[in-house]
């Protein structure tokens, strides 16, 4: 069986072919043969004897790219003459930049962006800081934050290694949702001090996502910061993942014609994002919820709980259920995956009903995308003027998230829309603004949106 490719392994071969019949078959079957995935051919240059082409291939993984280039240096009338990787080169000098919204031409440009006439924009926010939401990036501005301590499922790899994620992350909020989002990295690991540096720095923005922070250490600092701020937060790997996973599974139900309430649900892994998906779940009218870690089902009083997996124990598992993995899936309807890759093995499926609901969300292989969620949830906080984000407007950007799907090609391998259908971020904007105008957290006023209202 070949190996499955992907962009995130391509790469770039610059070949120096011998200019004989047969020579670009005999190439492009070996690639073949080693399970390459050959995208483009394109010649560089031709020389007497030789051809010097690019060929670009997706490969399965590092390992399996390297194994192609070495294939191909033994080819006879085959030379590699150079070898990049595209993943690399797409994140040379980084994949974000600032650019400035008013080009500076004349005089009296600068003359009202800077000094002198900026300092009427300053003294206005002075006079009442309310004002700095329309008059500054904050606006429409999101810190990504954090510590580098649960980088994808990769783990523990620092602050410096975080930061590509939490670029592509910015570049998503920028192409889907229109939000303007900057990578902030931080060197530490105490909860104290990242409360107090984001506290610090919140000034600039009008949310904060934060991101990779491990658990439990995640839980306690966005509940001070939800606190302490007068700004969204949002831990995506929390929020983001359980709202995208509610949406595919109020889809997947429907699939199967079981209704929500009589759903029976396993979570396996009961982190960050398995207590948010068990909390949103809830909210979303499921209870029969069994969750297990690797210490077994979560029961009440358990010993070795955190804060947060004890405040959800006391809402699920009503028939009280025991044991290990198999337990509680026996007999399930839906099992959701938020732990290690390979926790699930072919018996315990067999285990559960007929017809059972697999998600199987281990990073960094998923089958759920949060960038279903987070830019159009963000659109319609900063649209929304909220201050705080709540379950209903999860449930609300879940909701809408299902909704994109046509009920007449909703189908087992269609539960949740792509994440480049451009109709989802601003489905899950106008939910989240609703919701937020419903319930009376919406702070954007008639006038809002006036520069000269004073």
């Amino acid at each position: 069986m070949l190996p499955h490719t992907s962009a995130g392994f391509a790469f770039t071969a610059r070949c120096r072919i011998a200019n004989e019949p047969g020579m670009l078959g005999r190439l492009t079957s070996r690639l073949g043969e080693l399970g390459g995935d050959l995208r483009a051919i394109d010649i560089v240059r031709i020389e007497s004897a030789y051809i010097i082409r690019d060929l670009t291939v997706l490969a399965a993984s590092e390992q399996h790219a390297h194994s192609m280039v070495e294939a191909l240096q033994h080819v006879e009338g085959i030379e590699v003459v150079e070898y990049s990787d595209r993943t690399f080169l797409a994140h040379l000098g980084g994949k974000i930049s600032i650019e400035s919204k008013i080009p500076l031409k004349t005089r009296d440009d600068l003359s009202m962006v800077y000094t002198p006439g900026v300092a009427r924009i300053c003294t206005a926010i002075a006079a009442d800081p309310r004002r700095a939401r329309n008059l500054t990036i904050k606006r429409n501005c999101v810190a990504i934050i954090s510590d580098g301590t649960a980088v994808l499922g990769l783990g523990d790899l620092g602050p410096s290694a975080a930061l590509p994620v939490l670029e592509g992350k910015a570049m998503l909020f920028k192409e889907f949702g229109g939000v303007d989002a900057f990578p902030i990295a931080l060197d530490t690991r105490e909860v104290d001090a990242i409360v107090a540096t984001v506290k610090a720095i919140a000034p600039v923005f009008g949310g904060i996502n934060l991101e990779d922070i491990s658990a439990p250490r995640c839980f306690e600092v966005e509940r001070r910061l939800r606190e302490e701020l007068d700004i969204p937060v949002f831990h995506d790997d929390q929020h983001g993942t359980a709202v995208v996973v509610v949406a595919a599974l109020l889809n997947a139900l429907r699939v199967t014609g079981r209704p929500v309430a009589e759903a029976r649900v396993v979570v396996v892994g009961i982190g960050a994002a398995g207590t948010a998906v068990i909390r949103l779940l809830i909210a979303a009218g499921i209870t029969d919820i069994v969750a297990v870690d690797k210490q077994g089902i979560l029961n009440t009083g358990a010993p070795q709980q955190t804060n947060a997996q004890s405040d959800v124990a006391a809402g699920i598992n009503p028939r009280g259920v025991g044991g290990g993995l198999r337990d509680a899936l026996a007999g399930a309807d839906v099992v959701i995956g938020t732990s290690t890759k390979g926790t699930l093995e072919r018996a315990d499926i067999d285990a559960m009903a007929a017809g059972s609901i697999v998600f199987a969300l281990a990073n960094p292989d998923p089958e759920i995308n949060n960038v279903l969620c987070f830019p159009g949830f963000f659109r319609g906080l900063l649209d929304s003027g909220a201050l705080t984000i709540t379950d209903a407007m999860k449930l609300a950007a879940a909701r809408a998230i299902a909704a994109i799907v046509p009920e007449d090609e909703l189908q087992a391998e269609y539960i949740i829309p792509s994440v480049f259908n451009r109709a989802v971020a601003p489905a899950v904007a106008a939910a989240v603004r609703d919701e937020a105008e419903r319930s009376g957290l919406s702070t954007r006023g008639p006038d809002a949106m006036d520069p000269l209202h004073q």
